[in-house]
């Protein structure tokens, strides 16, 4: 999540910033504070994004009421089993939470009930629901944006950013407590649950079968032999970013891929001649990018990947028309609605329900259209109560109002 810092840079944090917890014996000392400490817990992790592969944490902050505010370096502390235990029945606070729940995960951190700000933001129809946005909005603070762009995965961290880490969770507690006032005002409070508890279960989306495809700039290479050099420049780069620990994106960036697979140099010097490959870093990993272009030229016809790869779902919604008409009828009338419901409880449609799930439902409708298949599907899918019983009501309408 971003990080921030109280209306300028030299506030501290109520309590002051804490010394970093990097030995076994403080962390213990903290989690004794911790267990004995009152209501919930108030929990951030800093990675190192766009500067490391890893999505591991490099700093965690927590925050409870009788214990302060703890920031713990899970580098020099990698077994955090004692802060686990103390918060083991203690519900959580976090903001924007499926940034943070995969890397705490992997420190074997996970809550036994949570309550995410930015998502209680949204179901409350928040236009700006960042960390900074919510304070101000709810509780009258100014914030402002600090170290986001940070490092955190560098030693030894500045007093500047750990000042701006502990502000991170300083508010969360009583952020939260505002924000589930609201939602109770608001008669959301019981979807606010189970959005949460459904956080419970959250799990990163795997990678795909492809994943090379998601190569930014992909769309303008047409021919196949340039898809294969973007695959084998992506695999390549991807060895080697896990290898070193360094973001993909720094060792050789997508508009470099692509510009080698559009320009299919036939040498190592072609390659190297190619603007976006002039840089010192790439001549230091010339060789690498050279062997990937010509395992890529080598490739026998039928090896070589396809402009469409394989399905996980419906097709894009923009190529419905054409390929199914009565679909595509299906879905706009289901779209209209969606922004119907979403404009009458003040909740974005990407919130009321996963866009996914009204594509699948609509590409293939059940054989019987009734409010109980429809229900289950959606059940199946994994919307939650709330957003069922809101929503099962546009999917009758519009995949009866276009049966065939």
């Amino acid at each position: 999540m971003e990080t921030i810092a109280a209306r300028s840079a030299e506030r501290e944090p109520r309590d002051g910033v804490p010394d970093i917890i990097t030995t076994p014996q403080a962390l213990a000392t903290y989690a004794d504070a911790l267990a004995s400490g009152a209501g919930p817990v108030a929990l951030d992790a800093e990675r190192a994004s766009g500067f490391r592969y890893s999505q591991r944490a490099y700093l965690i902050q927590v925050r409870r009421e009788g214990a302060g505010i703890a920031l713990i370096d899970p580098i020099a502390v990698p077994d955090l089993t004692p802060l686990a235990v103390a918060m083991r029945d203690v519900p959580w606070i976090l903001h924007a939470a499926t940034q943070d729940l995969p890397c705490l995960a992997e420190l074997e951190l996970y809550p036994c009930e949570l309550f995410d700000t930015e998502l209680a933001g949204r179901l409350l129809g928040r236009e700006r629901v960042s960390l900074g946005a919510l304070v101000e909005s709810e509780l009258g603070e100014i914030l402002e944006k600090g170290h986001g762009a940070t490092d955190w995965s560098v030693r030894p961290l500045t007093r500047a950013q750990l000042r701006y880490a502990a502000l991170d969770v300083e508010l969360l507690v009583e952020l939260r407590d505002v924000l589930e006032a609201e939602l109770a005002t608001a008669g959301k409070l019981e979807w606010a649950r189970e959005e949460f508890d459904a956080l419970l279960e959250f799990r990163p989306r795997e990678r795909g079968e492809d994943p090379w495809r998601r190569t930014s700039g992909l769309h303008r290479i047409r021919k196949d032999t340039g898809l294969a050099v973007v695959r084998e420049l992506w695999l390549a780069r991807d060895a080697i970013a896990r290898r070193e620990d360094i973001a993909p994106g720094r060792i050789l960036p997508d508009a470099s891929i692509v510009a080698a697979a559009a320009a299919m140099p036939d040498s190592a010097q072609a390659l190297g001649e190619l603007p976006e490959f002039k840089g010192r870093g790439q001549t230091r990993r010339r060789a690498d990018w050279w062997s990937a272009i010509e395992r890529a030229r080598a490739l026998p016809a039928d090896q070589l990947p396809r402009s469409s790869g394989p399905s996980e779902g419906p097709p894009p919604p923009r190529t419905w028309a054409g390929k199914n008409p009565p679909a595509a009828a299906r879905l706009e009338a289901v779209r209209e609605g969606l922004r119907e419901i979403s404009e009458r409880v003040s909740i974005p449609v990407e919130n009321l329900l996963t866009p996914e799930f009204a594509r699948r439902l609509c590409w293939e409708p059940p054989a019987e259209i009734s409010e109980q298949q429809v229900q289950a599907l959606l059940r199946d899918f994994g919307a939650r109560p709330w957003q069922v019983e809101l929503t099962t009501g546009v999917f009758l309408e519009g995949l009866l109002a276009t049966a065939e």
